[in-house]
């Protein structure tokens, strides 16, 4: 019988990519659980939700009754679900961080110690990391977040590291550097600068655009995440895998290349003050995933960049909605 995989915050950027891909690539069930927030947006799912192997729960993970529900129809959990903006974080305030990346993942793992599982894989965040004290950064690099957002990421994180010690229960912990790829809010960066320069619009740089980061393509990511899923649990469980390429690049350069891909001119890059909390540098090593599944990033960034480019060219309808109603969301808070 098929593995029924429970991926919560389905309706999300990296999860949605993900289901997309489990259906596509193996012969899982899935069970998509959002509460859709800003963050998550049905819209993501659309092409697949009448699809015979996946069904969709609409609820939170902080609801602990529902979850105890969906966790005992499922073997395996990819708990995706987060508050994941950083900015967001630093100018609303880490309260919505806090009950989501830590106490959801606590309902989450109470759940499966009363009705264990094959497997939880837990998507955390290399912004756990903080700034780079030595590069590549492997797993046992120092946890330094420097946003409200990846100290709720690096506490989520813990948790479910301490639920394997304490509890033995089948825990992996998976650190994804940057993603970036079709259907991302463009709230993130690469879309932002994607869609301002659609819009003839400034490609709006925070300080002189030093700050370089591992930028890993989406469908890489699901790759990933199937990988460990398929691993044998023995040489996973208990341990954390980052999900890099090795290659970093510079926020600046990246949105220079988008736009030379548009054919815009450079004059519409326009650096504003630095970001509080900003990470200088990020660059992931790749020798563990690799050593414990098989798992290597395939996708170039070039390669990325013009697939996703093309997305966004070619679905301007579906991020003018979003962008308008970040617009009047934000205008009548």
């Amino acid at each position: 019988m098929a593995k029924r995989v429970l991926v919560t915050g389905g309706a999300g950027f990296i999860p949605s990519n993900f289901i997309r891909h489990l259906l596509a690539h193996t012969p899982y069930e899935v069970v998509s659980l959002d509460a859709l927030t800003y963050a998550g947006n049905l819209e993501n799912l659309a092409d697949v939700m009448s699809h015979e192997r996946l069904s969709f729960v609409h609820g939170d993970i902080r609801d602990a009754a529902l979850v105890r529900d969906v966790v005992a129809e499922v073997d395996v959990i990819v708990n995706a679900a987060a508050e994941s903006h950083v900015e967001k974080s630093i100018e609303e305030g880490a309260s919505e961080f806090v009950t989501t990346n830590v106490e959801g993942t606590q309902i989450l793992l109470d759940a499966i110690r009363a009705r264990p599982i094959e497997r939880f894989i837990l998507i955390s965040s290399s912004e756990v990391y903080g700034t780079a004290e030595r590069d590549p950064m492997d797993e046992q690099h120092p946890l330094n977040p420097r946003s409200p957002y990846a100290a709720t990421k690096a506490g989520g994180d813990r948790l479910a590291y301490s639920y394997y010690v304490t509890y033995g229960l089948p825990i992996v912990i998976v650190r994804p550097f940057n993603n970036y790829g079709p259907r991302q809010h463009p709230e993130k960066v690469i879309p932002r600068f994607i869609t301002q320069a659609l819009s003839d619009e400034p490609l709006t740089i925070h300080g002189d655009g030093h700050a370089s980061r591992d930028w890993l393509y989406v469908d890489d990511d699901a790759e990933a995440i199937e990988a460990i899923i398929e691993a044998p649990l023995d040489r996973v469980a208990g341990e954390v895998l980052n999900v890099a390429t090795g290659v970093d690049m510079s926020v600046a350069a990246i949105a220079t290349s988008v736009l030379e891909a548009l054919g815009k001119p450079l004059s519409l890059r326009e650096h504003l003050p630095e970001r509080p909390g900003q990470v200088d540098r990020h660059i992931g090593s790749t020798e563990k995933m690799e050593r414990l599944t098989g798992w290597r990033a395939r996708t170039s960034f070039a390669e990325g960049l013009e697939r996703t480019v093309a997305w966004y060219r070619e679905n301007e309808a579906w991020w003018r909605a979003i962008r308008r109603e970040h617009v009047s969301s934000a205008s009548s808070s």
